[in-house]
């Protein structure tokens, strides 16, 4: 479908049908992902890919323990019917190297943390989040990015091996992205779009400073 298109027709998806995604699908999600722009072309990302019944109840078991044990409420069961569950993960120790090397020394940040305006690391693992939850769209599946719940983050890393090591620090996830054939909207739980006015550019954009309309 048109760029335009897949813009106006991206949406979270909040419940899925029973029917198998087509490999080619996250395979072509997962591609443009690495598309993505990244500071130093750092590309500092990794993405860990569950698309078995026991890879996506293992994660879920990871993140909502109790919902899996018992009735997950109308949200959680109509993401956990999803197929596919995609970890989307940042890799700070990526553009600490990078930034220590010969070319970008001059950038006076180096392997020193402290030094970045912010946490590209995140910001361009979220860019390429993005361009999963798109490419998907223009394949006419449905999906959804969702945060980790804050104090299930570590049991999260842990079941899918993301442990940090004396020699490596291991990948940090940002969050997760649901993969699936679009359930009866009526299925799953309305999100915060369907209760909340959307803003118009008109009023978020400002021309040469804060507070000076366009």
């Amino acid at each position: 479908m048109e760029f335009s298109e897949v813009v106006r027709r991206r949406r979270m998806t909040r419940a899925y049908t029973p029917d198998p995604v087509d490999p080619g699908v996250v395979e072509r999600a997962l591609e443009a992902a690495t598309r993505a722009p990244s500071a130093g072309f750092s590309q500092g990302w990794a993405f860990i890919v569950l698309d078995t019944p026991a890879s996506v109840r293992g994660f879920w078991t990871a993140q909502a323990p109790d919902a899996v044990a018992g009735t997950p409420d109308r949200w959680l069961a109509g993401m956990m019917s999803a197929p596919v569950v995609i970890v989307p993960c940042s890799r700070r120790s990526a553009y600490l190297e990078r930034y220590s090397e010969a070319d970008k020394t001059r950038a006076g940040l180096g392997g020193d943390e402290s030094r970045w305006a912010m946490p590209y690391w995140h910001l361009d693992t979220a860019m390429a989040s993005l361009l999963i939850l798109q490419s998907v769209t223009d394949a006419g599946l449905g999906s959804c990015f969702f945060g980790l719940v804050p104090n299930r983050v570590d049991a999260v890393r842990t079941h899918l091996g993301l442990v940090d090591t004396p020699e490596q620090e291991a990948p940090h996830p940002i969050g997760a992205i649901t993969i699936g054939h679009p359930a009866p909207r009526a299925t799953g739980a309305a999100g915060s779009a369907s209760r909340r006015r959307r803003t118009p550019w008109q009023e978020v954009a400002h021309r040469g400073r804060w507070g000076a309309g366009l």
